[in-house]
C-alpha cells in the first residue's frame, strides 16, 4: 500500500520539472509533490523560512530529489546544510541528476546523500526509474525519526 508522502523536488530547469511531474503522473502516483526551483527556496522549505514558515501548509517531505547542476546555491550545499541541520538530516536525499562525472558521485555521498540517479535521455528510461526510486523510497522504505532524536 502506498504511503502518501510528500516529495520535494529541486529542479531549476523547466523541462526536467515537467518531465518529472509528467512521469509521476503517467506512472499514477498520487503522492503530492512540492517543487522548490533553485537551492535557496530548497533550503527555506527544508528549514521552515519565509513563505514555507507554517508547518500545517508546508510539511516536511519524506523524501528530497534534488538536482546538484543549479545556479547560486547549487544541490551540493543543499545537501551539505540538510544533512547538518539536526532537524532534517535523517530526511533521504536522492540525487536526481544529468551527471555522469564520478567527482560529482563522490562529493554526493561524501556530503550524505542516500542515493546517486542519473537521469535516463528517454522518457520511457526516465518513466521507469521513477517508478523503481518510489517502490523503493516510497513504498518499502520506512522512514526514520525525523526529528534529529
Amino acid at each position: 500500500m502506498e504511503k502518501k508522502a510528500l516529495i520535494l523536488l529541486v529542479e531549476d530547469n523547466k523541462m526536467d520539472v515537467a518531465l518529472t511531474l509528467d512521469a509521476f503522473r503517467e506512472a499514477r502516483l498520487t503522492n503530492k509533490i512540492q517543487v522548490a526551483h533553485n537551492g535557496e527556496e530548497a533550503l527555506q522549505y527544508l528549514l521552515g523560512e519565509g513563505e514555507f514558515a507554517n508547518r500545517k501548509t508546508y510539511p516536511l517531505p519524506s523524501i528530497v530529489l534534488l538536482d546538484l547542476k543549479m545556479p547560486g546555491i547549487d544541490g551540493f550545499e543543499v545537501l551539505r546544510k540538510t544533512k547538518n541541520t539536526d532537524e532534517i538530516k535523517r530526511i533521504p536525499v536522492i540525487i536526481l541528476t544529468s551527471s555522469k562525472e564520478e567527482g560529482d558521485r563522490a562529493l554526493s555521498y561524501d556530503c550524505g546523500a542516500n542515493s546517486y540517479l542519473v537521469k535516463p535521455v528517454s522518457f520511457d528510461g526516465f518513466l521507469e526509474v521513477i517508478k523503481k526510486v518510489m517502490d523503493y523510497w516510497i513504498t518499502l522504505n520506512i522512514e526514520p525519526p525525523i526529528n534529529g532524536n
